[in-house]
C-alpha cells in the first residue's frame, strides 16, 4: 500500500509539493484553510461583475512554469493562454514616464535616449544576468541545503566568483549605470525580496534576465488562471484536495508525526510537508521539537507587508497600462520606513495593475479593474482609516497620471486587505506577504532548514525557505521538499 503524504496549504509549494508526490506514486491530501485554493494566489469574483487576483500579478521567468509542466508530460499552453505584454510596464517618476519595451530586442535604442553609452553597460549587464540565471537556475536553486557540501561542485566552485554574492545590488548596479531613473528600474526587480537593493546580493540581477529578457506576460483569465492549471495536473495525478479544513493538531509517536486534526476530520498520515507559514506551523508542535525559537524569528529579516486595494472603477481610464509603478518619490526613504523606522510612510511608492486593459473577463464592460499595492512595515497597525488615508494618496497620484477625475467617486467595488488579514489568512508573521527576505546572511544553507531535525517525518516548504519568495521560487521549492522526503519515507 502507498504511503500517505499530508499537505498543509495549496499554494504554489504546496500544490507543487503534491504533484511531485502524487506522480511518484505516493497517496496525498491538500489540507486549505480557506475556502478557495491557491494560497495567496487566491481569486474573489464580486457580483458586479469583477474577478480580482488577491496576490501575485507578475508572470516573470515563464521559463520555470514550462519546465514544471513538461516534469510531468505536459505543456503549460494546454493550460493557459498567455499573452506578452507591449510595453511589459511603465515606470512614473518625479521627471519623466519610461515604458519599458516588450521585446528584449529593442532596448538598445531605448535605453540609449535615456543615456549616452548606456546599451553598451546593458549588454554587459544583462549578460552576467543571463549566466547567474542559467547557473543559480539549474546548478545552485535546487539543492536542498542541508549543508554547504552540497556546493562542493567544479562547477559551482568555478561560477561562484561570477555570481558576485559578496557584491550589494545598489553598488553593482552603479558600475553600469549613472543615470539615476535607469538604476532604480535595475532595482526594482528585487525589492520585493525583502531588503533594501544595499543589502541584497548582486547575484540577484539574475532576476533582470528572468523578467526583462524573458519578457512580462499576463495568463488570460488572471493570474489565479495558473493556480487552476496546476490544481488541474494535481488532480489528474490523484492529489486530493480539502478546503476549509484548517490543521488544528498534529499527533505524536516516537517523533513521529502519526496524525493530524482538521476542523472536521482526523487523518492518518505517514509524512507531512507544510506549505503554510514555517513559524506558525512550528507552534502545532511542542516546543522540544521545533526547530527554532520565538527569538529565532524575532531576529530574522522578513520581506514587507501591503496594502492593498481591489478596486472597480466605472468608466475607462486613459493613459494606464496593465502594470504601472508610481515612482515619483525617494525609494530609499520608502524603504527606510519599511525596515528601519518600521512606520506607515510619508511619501510612498505603490504600484498599479489594471488587467483590464489586457482581458476584458475581468471586469463589465466599459469599467477598470484596479489593483493597488503598497508596501509596508510589517506589524503594523492597519485600522480602516489609515488604509483610506492612503487610498486617497495612491487616487489623487493615479488621476494625475490618467487625466481622470473624481475616481473616489467612481468605485464601484471596493475592498482592502493589509497586515491583520494576512495574519488571518494565512498565519503570516507578522503580516508579512512575501515570506523570508533573501539578504546574504539568509540565502541557501542559512535560510530555515526544509526539515525538521527531531521528526523524522516533517518537512517544510515555501517562501521562508529554500530557495526563497516568489511564484517561480515557491514551484521549484516544492519540488526540492518533495524529492527530499523521498529519500527516507
Amino acid at each position: 500500500m502507498s504511503k500517505t503524504i499530508g499537505v498543509i496549504g495549496s499554494g504554489f509549494s504546496g500544490i507543487s509539493a503534491a504533484t511531485h508526490l502524487a506522480n511518484a506514486g505516493y497517496k496525498v491530501i491538500v489540507f486549505e484553510k480557506n475556502e478557495m485554493l491557491g494560497g495567496r494566489a487566491r481569486k474573489f469574483t464580486t457580483p458586479n461583475g469583477f474577478t480580482f487576483d488577491m496576490g501575485p500579478s507578475w508572470y516573470w521567468m515563464p521559463d520555470i512554469m514550462e519546465k514544471y509542466f513538461a516534469e510531468f508530460g505536459s505543456k503549460i499552453n494546454d493550460h493557459l493562454k498567455l499573452i506578452r505584454l507591449d510595453p511589459q510596464f511603465e515606470m512614473v517618476f518625479s521627471d519623466e514616464i519610461l515604458a519599458v519595451p516588450s521585446l528584449y530586442e529593442e532596448w538598445n535604442d531605448w535605453i540609449e535616449t535615456l543615456e549616452s553609452g548606456s546599451a553598451k553597460s546593458l549588454q554587459k549587464f544583462m549578460t552576467t544576468a543571463k549566466y547567474k540565471y542559467e547557473v543559480g537556475m539549474i546548478d545552485f536553486v535546487k539543492k536542498p541545503c542541508h549543508s554547504w557540501t552540497e556546493f562542493v561542485d567544479f562547477k559551482i566552485m568555478k561560477s561562484a566568483l561570477k555570481m558576485d554574492l559578496l557584491s550589494d545590488f545598489r553598488s553593482y548596479t552603479k558600475r553600469f549605470f549613472t543615470n539615476k531613473n535607469i538604476q532604480c528600474l535595475m532595482e526594482f526587480p528585487v525589492i520585493f525580496l525583502g531588503a533594501s537593493p544595499k543589502k541584497i546580493p548582486a547575484l540577484y540581477s539574475m532576476m533582470n534576465y528572468g523578467g526583462y529578457q524573458l519578457g512580462t506576460w499576463y495568463p488570460l483569465g488572471g493570474f489565479s488562471k495558473l493556480v487552476d492549471a496546476m490544481v488541474c495536473l494535481a488532480k489528474n495525478m490523484g492529489v486530493l484536495f480539502y478546503t476549509n479544513q484548517e490543521v488544528l493538531k498534529l499527533n505524536f509517536f516516537d517523533n513521529q508525526i502519526t496524525s493530524l486534526e482538521t476542523t472536521d476530520h482526523t487523518f492518518e498520515i505517514d509524512a507531512l510537508i507544510s506549505s503554510a507559514d514555517y513559524a506558525f506551523t512550528e507552534t502545532l508542535l511542542p516546543s522540544h521539537l521545533r526547530n527554532y525559537s520565538k527569538a529565532y524569528w524575532e531576529k530574522k529579516t522578513f520581506a514587507p507587508s501591503c496594502l492593498i486595494y481591489y478596486l472597480g472603477i466605472n468608466e475607462k481610464l486613459e493613459n494606464l497600462k496593465h502594470h504601472t509603478l508610481f515612482f515619483e518619490n525617494d525609494l530609499d526613504d520608502h524603504i527606510e520606513e519599511i525596515y528601519t523606522t518600521k512606520k506607515w510612510p510619508e511619501n510612498p511608492l505603490f504600484y498599479v495593475c489594471c488587467p483590464s486593459k489586457t482581458d476584458k473577463t475581468v471586469a463589465p464592460e466599459g469599467h477598470e479593474n484596479l489593483f493597488l499595492l503598497m508596501p509596508i512595515a510589517n506589524n503594523l497597525s492597519d485600522e480602516e482609516s489609515i488604509r483610506e488615508k492612503y487610498l486617497h494618496e495612491m487616487l489623487r497620484r493615479l488621476e494625475k497620471k490618467t487625466g481622470a477625475k473624481d475616481l473616489l467617486k467612481k468605485i464601484v467595488y471596493q475592498r482592502s486587505y493589509c497586515v491583520s488579514d494576512f495574519k488571518n489568512d494565512y498565519n503570516a508573521y507578522g503580516g508579512n506577504a512575501y515570506g523570508l527576505a533573501n539578504t546574504l546572511m539568509q540565502t541557501a544553507i542559512l535560510k530555515p532548514s526544509i526539515r525538521n531535525k527531531k521528526i523524522k517525518n516533517l518537512w517544510y516548504t515555501g517562501q521562508l525557505t529554500v530557495p526563497g519568495p516568489g511564484v517561480p521560487p515557491a514551484i521549484i521549492s516544492g519540488g526540492i521538499v518533495a524529492n527530499d522526503l523521498k529519500k527516507v519515507i
